[in-house]
């Protein structure tokens, strides 16, 4: 009779609950974290009337032990589903097959690993806003001209995403048959706190006075703007991620050229979501959901900062 189950009203009926667990880095931490944190709590209260609830497992995202502690902690709880940022690449897989041995569907945001059964990836393509960010620079910098990837205060061996962005970066200069005229530098800057960061920074201005850009691979753009500042090296072009309170700043003064909107806050918004129409509404993921590679400058800054 060509009979259709109204889903919502079955989930209504059957009272039943949902356990998500969201594993996610502190954002006393790091700031960055309490735009996904944000997305998630919202999508929880917004699917709260299906039964949906949501455990927030946190961990030191500059902590390898913290991590692993917290990932242990989700599989004892045997939730319906998980969503979680996997920053520590090598030490996640592992959880990975347990997951998977358990059926435990699980959303990962923010590093997407290309190779994880995950049930969905939610956030950008790295490959592609690092190729972004290439042209950005490679507009505004006339040649010849020395452009630094900067990684900051991460551990990048570990990083997939990081390491995509760079590529990305990398690729876009060879394929543009621009790397004749621009030479592309790598520097892994220690944790912003240590003296050693300043040292960095001077030496890698030391080894080449033609430095004319800058490529910031995380959200800490602004740990480089203040030097630019400070020490008068505003013609450095300057291209960061994320609207921090920090970055958007030196994005007004025009230290910080572009910021590239990963979306964090949509990120754990649309992870939940995910996870909550495959379990309660029986719909399929998708297995890649990208956000879109926003530019923002001070210009249209106004525009994003509700977003």
């Amino acid at each position: 009779m060509n009979y259709e189950p109204n889903l919502i009203a079955r989930t209504l009926k059957s009272n039943r609950t949902y356990t998500l667990v969201a594993l996610i880095p502190d954002p006393q931490v790091d700031r960055y974290w309490q735009a996904p944190k944000s997305g998630i709590e919202k999508a929880e209260a917004e699917l709260s009337q299906y039964g949906v609830v949501v455990e927030q497992l946190i961990f030191d995202p500059y902590s390898v032990d913290s991590f692993l502690a917290k990932a242990a902690e989700v599989s004892s709880l045997h939730p319906d589903g998980i969503i979680l940022a996997p920053i520590f690449h090598k030490e996640v897989l592992s959880f990975f097959k347990e997951w998977q041995d358990q059926q435990i569907p699980y959303v990962l945001f923010n590093t997407q690993i290309p190779e994880a059964p995950s049930l969905s990836y939610i956030g950008q393509d790295s490959y592609r806003s690092g190729l972004l960010a290439a042209k950005l620079l490679h507009y505004g910098i006339a040649q010849p001209a020395t452009v630094l990837v900067a990684h900051v205060g991460e551990d990048i061996s570990n990083s997939a995403h990081l390491i995509e962005k760079e590529k990305g970066f990398r690729d876009y200069f060879v394929h543009n048959n621009a790397a004749d005229g621009y030479e592309v530098i790598q520097q892994t800057f220690d944790d912003p706190k240590n003296a050693s960061f300043v040292h960095q920074i001077f030496e890698v201005k030391e080894k080449s006075p033609n430095l004319k850009g800058i490529f910031v691979t995380n959200s800490k753009a602004f740990e480089l703007a203040f030097y630019l500042e400070k020490f008068g090296w505003e013609h450095v072009r300057l291209i960061g991620y994320d609207l921090l309170p920090q970055n958007l700043d030196y994005l007004g003064k025009g230290i910080i050229n572009f910021l590239i909107n990963q979306n964090p806050f949509g990120q754990g918004y649309w992870g939940i979501q995910q996870l909550s129409d495959f379990l309660i509404f029986k719909k399929d993921a998708s297995p890649i959901k990208y956000l879109p590679l926003d530019i923002i400058t001070k210009e249209n800054l106004e525009f994003y900062l509700d977003v």
